[in-house]
C-alpha cells in the first residue's frame, strides 16, 4: 500500500514481461473483448505523437523548474530560517535572521561551489549546488550539509571546508546531545561515542527473530534501530522484538542461474503470532549499561498513528519522556486498534501505571499524521485526542486519577495534529480543517487555551497551510497555496502576525507552457446529502462540441484519499498528462477516506471491498449532468497499491460502468497482505458460523474477509484490464495479484498482466508502464491505435 507519513517507493523496474490476453485456453484466435472500443472512424479523431510529447511536458520532469521563487529545504536554526529557492538563474540559498529581521544570500555560492570542486574532485555548478540536509550555525557562522551522500562543514568567514566523518548516520539514531549514536549490531543494541569512536555493546541476549530495536514492520524493513533518547542523552526508550513463531515472506528475483531468494518475518491477518514488542529502558552508561524490563506483558506491534512503531527516522512512535527524563509515557494498543491506553513507567525500577484507556468500536487513531496527545508534567494533566464526538478534538485529563476534566476543542470541525503546547501560558497551538468555509480539506493552524477559550484561526488566508515551527516556538514559517494560486510563504510569531515576508512563488513560466490548473468541483456522496470534493483535468486544446471519455485515477482509502492535498502542485502525477491525451480526468476524496468526521471515515470499516466506489461513480455521474461533454459509456480507471485494488474491484463489480482498468501492485485480498493494515480496517478474521469449507471455490475462505477479495469476482470480467506487478514488491506482496490472474484463468476471461521481475512496489510510475497505461487508455477507451513513441528520447 502506498504510505502516510505519505510513501516509500520501490526500485524500478530491471526487466519486463508482457503476458497478453491470458486465459486458460491460451486460444491463438481470441475474442474482442466486450469492453474493447471500436475504432473511431466517424469524427477520425486521432491520438499523434504530437500529443504525447505535449502530454509529457506535464509530468513532474518538465515542470518543477519553472516554478520560481518558492521556498524549499527550510530548516530552522534557533530564530535563523534557511531555505533555498529556484531563480531565473539557478538555486538560491537565503538567511532570514528573524530578530533582526535581515534577509540575505545564506553564503557566496562561488566561492562554496570552487571549495567543494575541490574536496569531491568534480565541477560544482554554483548556480545549481546540488546541497541537502544543509543547516547553519550563527555562533560559528558555519554551514553544515550533504553532498554525493558525504557530509561537509564549511566556515564561511574564511570557506574552509572539511568533510565530516562517514560514520556518523550510518543506520545510527544520534542522542539529543550529538555525543552518542546508537545501532544494531547481531540483534544487539550498541552505542558510539561520536567523539572518540569508542563502542559499548548496550544489550546482550539478543537473538535472530528476538533482537532489540528491530525495525521491521512486514511491509517495511529498516537496519536503523527503533529508539526514543531520553531528554539528558541518558538513557533511551526501545524494546525486544518477538518474531518468533511467526510466518514468513519469500520473493526471488530474476537472474541467469539459481535467483537469490529473499525471505522475511511477515505477519497475515488471522495469524496466531503476529509480531510483539516487550518494552525496555536502556540505561546508555559506557561503564555499566544497564537494562530495565517494564513490568508488563509484551504489546502488539502497533501504534496510534501508522501501522508501524516506528517513523520513517526511526523514532519509537506513542513514547514520551518527561522534561528530566525520570519518568516514560507511552500508549499501549490493542492488536485491533478497538482499544488504546496511556502508561507511565519508571525508567528506573521498570513500574507500570495505567493512567487512562479510550475504547472505540472501530479504531482509534490519536491524530491525522502526528500523535496528538502529550503529557504536561507543571500540572498533572494530559492533553488527548479522540473522535468519540465524530470529530478530531483535544480532551484534558487529570494525569494522577485519569478521570477526564474538560473537552477543549469541540464543534462539527476536526483537530488534525497537535503542533505545541505553551505550559506556561496555558495555549495549545494545533493544525485543524473543516472549520472555515470553503473546501474542508485545507489546513489551518490554530490556538486555544486550556478551557477552550480564545480559539483563534492564525493563518486566516482561505487555502491550504504548511507550517515548520522555529526552534524557540515562537515563530513559524506559513506557506499557503490553493489548487490554482502558487505558494505565498511568510514567518509569523504566535499571535499570527506576519513578521517577515520570504518568498511569493512565480508561475509565469509555466503558464507559457500551456500549463493549467486541474478544476475543482463539489458533488454529493453515495448519500445524496453529503458534499465530495475534487478536482478535474481536461485537455488544454479541450473543445467544449467534442465527446470525451472519462478517465477515474483513484486512492480509496482508508488511508488516505486520491487527493492528498488541495494545495498548489505543478504536477499531480500524469493526470493532466492523460488529459492531453483526448480524456477528462476525474479525482475525488470519497467516503471511507480521512480528514473529515469519524462516520465519513468509517464508511468502509469491514468491507475494504466497497473502496469507495458508490460515490466515485455518482460522481461522475453527476458531472456528466452539468457537462454534455463526458460521456459515461466510455469510462475508465486507474490506480496504484491500495488503487490497484481499487481498480480492478471497479471493474469487476461494476461492469457496466467501467469498461477499462489499469490496475498496479494491488493489495487484491489483504489476507495477503500484512495484519497490522487489514486488522485495523477490516477487523480481525473471523469465520462465517455454519459454513461447509468443502463447498466453497476456488479462493473463498468462509470468513469475513471474503467479501474484500477480488478474485471471488473474476467471472464478472466484461471489459479490458490491464494488472500489473512488481516481483521483488516486499511491500504488498505479488502473491496478491497472482491470486486475480489464477482466478480469471480459471474463469476463462482475457485479461493483460505486466510482470516486473526484479521491480518493487514503485513501478508505476516508471516510463515504461506510464507509456503503456497511456497506451492503453487510447486503444481501448478511444479505440485508436496509439502511435510510437519513446519517453526517453523526449524526457528532459
Amino acid at each position: 500500500m502506498i504510505r502516510l507519513t505519505s510513501v516509500i517507493w520501490g526500485v524500478f523496474l530491471s526487466a519486463t514481461l508482457l503476458i497478453v490476453g491470458c486465459s486458460s485456453q491460451q486460444s491463438a484466435i481470441k475474442q474482442e473483448s466486450p469492453g474493447r472500443i471500436e475504432q473511431n472512424t466517424e469524427t477520425k479523431e486521432t491520438v499523434t505523437a504530437e500529443d504525447y510529447q505535449r502530454a509529457e511536458q506535464f509530468l513532474w520532469q518538465n515542470t518543477y523548474h519553472k516554478v520560481l521563487s518558492m521556498v524549499s529545504g527550510q530548516r530552522w536554526i534557533s530564530d535563523v530560517l534557511i531555505y533555498n529557492t529556484r531563480t531565473e538563474e539557478g538555486r538560491k540559498y537565503v538567511l532570514a535572521d528573524i530578530i533582526s529581521e535581515e534577509k540575505k544570500e545564506a553564503f557566496d555560492h562561488g566561492r562554496l561551489a570552487d571549495t567543494l570542486s575541490a574536496n569531491v574532485d568534480q565541477d560544482v555548478d554554483a548556480q545549481n549546488l546540488p546541497l541537502s540536509n544543509v543547516s547553519y550555525s550563527k555562533e560559528e557562522n558555519t554551514l553544515i550539509y550533504q553532498i554525493n551522500g558525504q557530509r561537509f562543514e564549511t566556515d564561511l568567514s574564511s570557506y574552509e571546508t572539511n568533510k565530516l566523518s562517514d560514520k556518523e548516520g550510518d543506520n545510527e539514531i544520534l542522542s539529543p546531545d550529538g555525543k552518542k549514536a546508537v545501532y544494531i549490531k547481531n540483534y544487539n543494541l550498541w552505542m558510539r561515542d561520536t567523539k572518540t569512536d569508542e563502542h559499548t555493546q548496550l544489550t546482550t541476549d539478543g537473538e535472530q527473530y528476538y533482537g532489540y530495536a528491530t525495525n521491521n514492520a512486514g511491509w517495511i524493513r529498516s537496519d536503523n534501530p527503533v529508539v526514543l533518547w531520553g531528554p539528558n542523552s541518558e538513557k533511551i526508550a526501545t524494546f525486544r522484538h518477538d518474531s518468533r513463531g511467526v510466518g514468513e515472506m519469500y520473493l526471488y528475483d530474476t537472474q541467469v542461474g539459481h535467483p537469490d531468494l529473499e525471505k522475511w518475518k511477515y505477519p497475515l491477518p488471522g495469524d496466531s503470532t503476529v509480531f510483539k514488542i516487550e518494552r525496555v529502558v536502556v540505561h546508555a552508561n559506557e561503564e555499566n549499561p544497564e537494562v530495565v524490563d517494564l513490568d508488563m506483558e509484551p504489546d502488539y506491534h502497533r501504534s496510534t498513528i501508522s501501522d508501524h512503531i516506528a517513523s520513517w527516522g526511526g523514532q519509537f512512535l506513542d513514547n514520551e519522556w518527561s522534561a528530566d527524563g525520570s519518568q516514560l509515557y507511552f500508549v499501549s494498543s490493542s492488536r485491533d486498534h478497538k482499544v488504546a491506553e496511556l502508561r507511565e513507567a519508571d525508567p528506573e525500577t521498570g513500574a507500570v501505571r495505567d493512567i487512562l484507556k479510550e475504547t472505540t468500536n472501530t479504531y482509534y487513531e490519536s491524530g491525522y499524521s502526528e500523535e496528538s496527545w502529550t503529557v504536561l508534567e507543571d500540572s498533572d494533566e494530559v492533553i488527548w485526542f479522540s473522535e468519540r464526538d465524530n470529530w478530531g478534538h483535544l480532551y484534558l485529563y487529570d494525569l494522577e486519577t485519569g478521570e477526564l476534566k474538560r473537552q477543549i476543542t469541540q464543534g462539527n470541525w476536526r483537530v488534525l495534529d497537535l503542533h505545541h503546547v505553551d505550559e506556561e501560558n496555558s495555549t495549545i497551538y494545533f493544525t485543524g480543517s473543516n472549520k472555515e468555509e470553503g473546501n474542508p480539506y485545507y489546513h489551518y493552524l490554530y490556538k486555544v487555551s486550556f478551557d477552550g477559550s480564545g480559539l483563534t484561526n492564525l493563518t486566516p488566508e482561505i487555502a491550504h497551510h504548511e507550517i515548520t515551527w522555529s526552534d524557540s516556538k515562537e515563530y513559524f514559517t506559513d506557506t499557503y497555496s490553493t489548487v490554482d494560486a502558487p505558494p505565498v510563504s511568510v514567518v509569523r510569531n504566535v499571535d499570527g502576525d506576519v513578521v517577515m515576508e520570504l518568498e511569493e512563488a512565480d508561475i509565469s513560466k509555466l503558464k507559457e507552457t500551456g500549463w493549467q490548473a486541474p478544476e475543482p468541483f463539489t458533488v454529493k456522496a453515495r448519500d445524496g446529502e453529503t458534499n465530495l470534493y475534487g478536482l478535474m483535468y481536461k485537455p488544454t486544446n479541450f473543445d467544449s462540441t467534442k465527446s470525451y471519455p472519462v478517465l477515474n485515477y483513484l486512492y480509496p482509502g482508508p488511508q488516505s484519499g486520491s487527493i492528498r492535498s488541495f494545495g498548489f502542485s505543478a504536477s499531480r502525477s500524469d493526470k493532466q498528462s492523460l488529459a492531453e491525451l483526448g480524456f477528462i480526468v476525474v479525482e475525488v476524496n470519497a467516503t471511507c477516506t480521512p480528514g473529515r468526521s469519524k462516520s465519513f471515515h468509517d464508511t468502509c470499516y469491514g468491507d475494504m471491498g466497497d473502496n469507495g466506489l458508490p460515490d466515485q461513480i455518482t460522481t461522475i455521474k453527476q458531472l456528466v449532468d452539468r457537462h454534455s461533454w463526458m460521456d459515461t459509456s466510455r469510462v475508465g480507471i486507474w490506480g496504484h497499491s491500495g488503487g490497484g485494488f481499487a481498480s480492478t474491484r471497479a471493474i469487476l463489480e461494476y461492469p457496466d460502468f467501467y469498461k477499462v482498468a489499469v490496475s498496479g501492485a494491488g493489495n487484491h485480498d489483504n489476507r495477503n497482505y500484512e495484519d497490522d493494515w487489514g486488522e485495523k480496517w477490516h477487523g480481525l478474521l473471523e469465520e462465517k458460523e455454519g459454513v461447509n469449507k468443502r463447498e466453497l471455490g476456488f479462493y473463498e475462505q468462509g470468513d469475513n474477509y471474503d467479501k474484500q477479495a477480488n478474485q471471488l469476482l473474476a467471472e464478472n470480467l466484461e471489459g479490458k484490464l490491464l494488472i500489473a506487478h512488481g516481483m521483488m514488491d516486499s511491500n504488498v506482496p505479488p502473491t496478491n495479484t497472482l491470486l486475480v490472474v489464477d482466478a480469471l484463468i480459471k474463469a476463462d476471461k482475457d485479461f493483460d498482466l505486466m510482470v516486473f521481475p526484479n521491480a518493487g512496489h514503485g513501478f508505476g510510475n516508471s516510463r515504461y508502464f506510464m507509456n503503456m497505461r497511456w497506451d492503453y487508455f487510447v486503444k481501448h477507451l478511444k479505440g485508436m491505435e496509439p502511435p510510437k513513441y519513446n519517453f526517453e528520447d523526449n524526457i528532459r
